[in-house]
């Protein structure tokens, strides 16, 4: 059992102006960088609630994945900030006791965050959470077609297309992160690890497997609790998060979140929006209606195309191989690749 800080460690030191942050203020102590959809927002949550760890309420700041951060921003907003004192007060209310954390699971695929982060606290622990490439893959696009960040809706598709994004050809018009689109530069988990490697010890990376946590979620919590240097025999509650409805119509789906926009916004909305809210009829919104509206806009189940599932699975196996290389396991075995 480890308790606190390790013995002889010194008080948390202020942030250093030599890197652009303010000198006053605490930078976090570990961050955990990803990837998404491979339980980070669980780990998160579980995390937060033990008495020796400050979290932010908002998860993903992002604050050190500059080169990702979305093109529509221009200020600081609740929990996405971008001014140094924004990101600091973040974490003003944590005790000194307490260990300080973020999760911002773009940061594995920055190509500056490691850097940045090193910069500013060069003994920080990093926690990276990995997953089969190909059900990854799947799981993200689906995240992208909720979150509007993506138009289509075949993952099969939705593949086909990157080359032509990456001339920034059919990007979807509310996608403000396009580099989220490009799904195959996502697994590069032996290159994404090493930018870490280069700049952190060894000793301080910790590579979390996606399927490892589900079959053990406590056993690998408290392994990393001890990771941490706080208490690791503390009750914890497994969390299970929310799962993702799948998209049946595209363009109900778009017309779903335009609505729900103008909503929000109606009082500060134009008078374009405020009209389209109007329209909207409360019944839509609510009750019978409302339910069949949701059915006819999604499913809760998606069947996988197993074609393309082993097509990208013989894709990623050279990846597959680099990364149990560098990790010192059975990747191949552990994520069914054997026959592949």
């Amino acid at each position: 059992m480890k308790y606190g800080r390790e013995a002889g460690s010194r008080a948390p030191e202020p942030a250093g102006s030599q890197a652009g942050l303010p000198p006053t203020g605490r930078i976090p102590d570990f961050f955990i960088i990803g990837h998404q959809k491979c339980g980070t927002t669980a780990l998160h949550e579980m995390l937060s609630r033990h008495p020796q760890i400050f979290m932010p309420y908002e998860k993903e700041p992002r604050f050190f994945a500059a080169d990702l951060r979305s093109r529509l921003q221009q200020r600081d907003t609740p929990g996405r900030p971008l001014t140094p004192e924004g990101y600091l007060r973040l974490f003003a209310d944590a005790t000194p006791e307490q260990r300080i954390g973020e999760a911002s699971p773009q940061y594995i695929r920055s190509d500056v965050a490691a850097r940045a982060i090193a910069e500013v606290q060069p003994k920080a622990r990093i926690i990276a959470v990995l997953r089969e490439p190909a059900a990854f893959l799947r799981s993200f696009h689906l995240q992208s077609v909720q979150n509007h960040l993506e138009t289509e809706t075949d993952f099969a598709r939705a593949l086909a297309l990157e080359e032509n994004r990456r001339e920034g050809r059919d990007i979807p018009p509310r996608c403000h992160q396009p580099q989220a689109l490009l799904y195959s530069n996502h697994v590069r988990y032996a290159q994404q690890l090493h930018a870490y490697f280069d700049v952190f010890p060894r000793e301080n990376v910790r590579v979390l497997i996606y399927e490892d946590l589900r079959e053990d979620n406590e056993g690998v919590v408290r392994e990393l609790l001890g990771f941490l240097d706080v208490q690791d025999d503390v009750p914890i509650e497994v969390v299970e998060t929310e799962p993702l409805r799948h998209v049946r119509s595209g363009p109900l789906h778009e017309l779903t979140g335009v609505l729900r926009v103008a909503r929000r916004n109606q009082e500060a909305a134009s008078p374009a929006s405020r009209v389209v809210s109007r329209l909207t009829p409360e019944p839509m919104r609510r009750g019978v209606v409302g339910k069949a509206w949701r059915r006819a806009v999604y499913t809760d189940r998606s069947e996988q195309d197993p074609e393309l599932m082993l097509a990208l699975r013989c894709r990623f196996k050279p990846e597959v191989e680099k990364l149990g290389e560098l990790l010192g396991r059975d990747m191949v075995a552990r994520w069914g690749y054997q026959g592949i």
